[in-house]
């Protein structure tokens, strides 16, 4: 997960700067680089693939002198790790470090070419460093020239400018991507998360969605969206504990359902590529697999991630015409599964990458010859390194047990596989590549509204709180949300939940419905709308509490039904069940703060299951 810092100090900036990207190794990343200002306010910079080893080596050969600067350190989406695509990106007398995911960059930078700016990368982040020199360029300040340029991305993202020639002056945003203000003693800091400036003070101001910020040494002014100056409280944080690592959040799970709009952001940039408008594996494996030479596809693991595969199953056969099995890891070797001779790929998902059950099952698929494929979260875990082939989540580490950014990152990885897929058998046309790649890079946008629903959710859990057995209900690619939807209650509230398909709703879980027990409909307005609000009146009718997760049309097509109506925004079908993920987290997160369990730490649950 990349890290930013930014410091208007007293004291020489790159020994700090490298500090405090230290404590933000946490986040995994795979380049890092630092921009400063000298005594005459000129810029420069240091960049280098790799860990901040090579950084910190460029910079004793190369050093940088100077009080005020901005660092980096970046997980690789849009182009590879190196040099040149590594942060700070400079344009003029700019420079920007960005986490997150610009969704138009492709047109803005069409604009600035239209202009004269020349680019030196392929990634969005470059895009705004030009965007907002070219507003300087037209007369601008520096505060109006960033104020004019975020008022035109689109996307989730947390920035930090730096300018030459204003050594007292740094300017951060934030929107659906973290960000946070230090205060400190004739010094102020722009920092990812508080350990990122946990160094230096233990006064934080956490920016709220759609802030942006103007930093002296003295001094700090916040803007909301609309580009009021609000006041923002200021936090005391430990600066080593786990306090400061959570936030202004009550627990990590909450933290890290927030997070999502930053993690999705990275995972999806890791396969799409905004410019080209192309759909690609990242790295070297991307002419790893020759899709035409796959017959089937078996897709095996454990919990959460089970159903991550029980989504993309609709995916790969829908999109790529790609036959799927899905399974789960501690029943499959038991089955004795008859298994391709040829043309067979198996795909297995862990957050941990250390699944015992999932490990053994890759063990065998590959005793029995198949290709290995692995969606992991820990690049260096036991199944990334014995599988052929490595697919990245970019979630960054996740605390809580029960999964929740970890879960949309496999989503957001395996629906760009998919796609991958569907254009490598000629399944889908470029056309549609297009569109489901410029879904994918909506998503983060889509998620961080989507999580504005917040308090709305949270009074429903009231309810659901006094309920001893829940029901979710999906249709389509939507049934395993509901599944999904279940298991997070019952792991973190207790409260007894299954999941069903809502056409099975008459085969049987029909004779639990009474007024006791809660269904939640997970049911956006798409080709099966029809038949969910059917199964809706057949709850209602027997005086279930209904909730109803759906977009406008959807609410408005249920209007006469009564339910208790949680409107998501408007999306391509493609990408809704990880968009419906989101409100299923929320409601299984205040259910359990409400029954006052251990939201992070469930009994007896451990984060990463590594014996059978």
């Amino acid at each position: 997960m990349c890290g930013i810092i930014g410091i208007l100090g007293s004291e020489p900036v790159a020994p700090r700067l490298l500090e405090a990207l230290r404590r933000l190794e946490y986040r995994g990343y795979d380049s890092a680089g630092v921009a400063v200002l000298d005594d005459t306010g000129r810029m420069d910079r240091r960049r280098a693939p790799g860990k901040l080893k090579n950084l910190e080596a460029e910079l004793a050969e190369n050093p940088l002198a100077g009080f005020q600067g901005i660092g980096h350190t970046r997980w690789a989406t849009h182009g590879s790790p190196t040099v040149v695509n590594a942060h700070p990106h400079v344009s003029g007398p700019v420079a920007v470090v960005h986490n997150g995911i610009i969704e138009n960059f492709r047109d803005l930078r069409q604009d600035l070419e239209a202009k004269g700016h020349k680019f030196e990368t392929e990634t969005d982040s470059e895009t705004i460093a030009h965007l907002i020199a070219s507003n300087i360029q037209a007369g601008m300040s520096e505060v109006d020239a960033v104020k004019a340029g975020l008022a035109r991305l689109e996307g989730a993202f947390a920035l930090a400018f730096l300018f030459a020639g204003k050594p007292d002056l740094l300017i951060g945003a934030r929107k659906g991507s973290p960000l946070a203000i230090g205060v400190g003693d004739g010094e102020m800091y722009l920092g990812s998360d508080a350990l990122a400036v946990a160094p230096f003070t233990n006064k934080v101001v956490y920016l709220e969605e759609g802030d942006w910020c103007v930093l002296d040494r003295d001094s700090y002014t916040v803007f909301n969206e609309k580009g009021a100056e609000v006041s923002r409280e200021v936090t005391l944080v430990q600066g080593a504990g786990a306090a400061a690592e959570k936030g202004n959040y009550r627990h990590f799970m909450q933290k890290e359902i927030f997070e999502q709009p930053d993690s999705t952001a990275r995972t999806i940039g890791a396969y799409v590529n905004v410019l080209k408008q192309t759909v690609e594996l990242p790295g070297e494996n991307g002419h790893a697999i020759d899709w035409n030479d796959v017959t089937s596809l078996h897709m095996i693991a454990c919990g959460t991630a089970h159903y991550a595969t029980r989504v993309a199953e609709y995916w790969f056969e829908q999109v790529a015409g790609l036959p799927v099995k899905t399974d789960i890891a501690s029943e499959f070797r038991y089955r004795e599964p008859a298994l391709p001779k040829t043309g067979g790929l198996a795909l297995f998902v862990s957050q941990s990458g250390e699944t015992a059950d999932t490990l053994a099952a890759l063990r065998y698929c590959k005793e029995k010859g198949l290709k290995t494929a692995a969606v992991v979260n820990v690049p260096t875990s036991t199944i990334a390194r014995e599988a052929d082939l490595v697919l990245p989540t970019l979630a960054g580490p996740e605390i809580g047990v029960a999964s929740t950014k970890a879960f949309t990152a496999q989503l957001s990885a395996l629906a760009a596989v998919a796609i991958a897929a569907g254009r490598g058998r000629e399944t889908l046309s470029r056309d549609a590549e297009i569109r489901l790649g410029k879904a994918l890079t909506q998503l983060p946008r889509l998620i961080s509204s989507t999580l504005a629903l917040d308090e709305r959710i949270e009074k429903l859990a009231r309810d659901i709180a006094k309920a001893t057995d829940v029901i979710y209900l999906g249709r389509g690619v939507h049934y395993p949300i509901a599944l999904e939807g279940a298991l997070k209650l019952k792991e973190i509230s207790y409260i007894h939940a299954e999941g069903y398909a809502s056409g099975e709703l008459k085969h049987g879980p029909i004779a639990l419905i009474d007024e006791d027990t809660p269904v939640v409909f997970v049911a956006p307005f798409d080709g099966l709308f029809d038949k969910s609000l059917s199964n809706l009146q057949e709850v209602a009718a027997r005086r279930g509490e209904v909730i109803l997760i759906s977009d406008e049309a959807g609410l408005r097509a249920a209007a006469d039904a009564p339910a208790h109506r949680i409107e998501l925004p408007d999306c391509d079908p493609f990408v809704a069940p990880i968009l419906y993920s989101i409100p299923v987290q929320l409601l299984a997160y205040h259910v359990a703060v409400e029954k006052g369990t251990d939201v992070d730490q469930p009994r007896n649950l451990a984060k990463s299951v590594t014996v059978e």
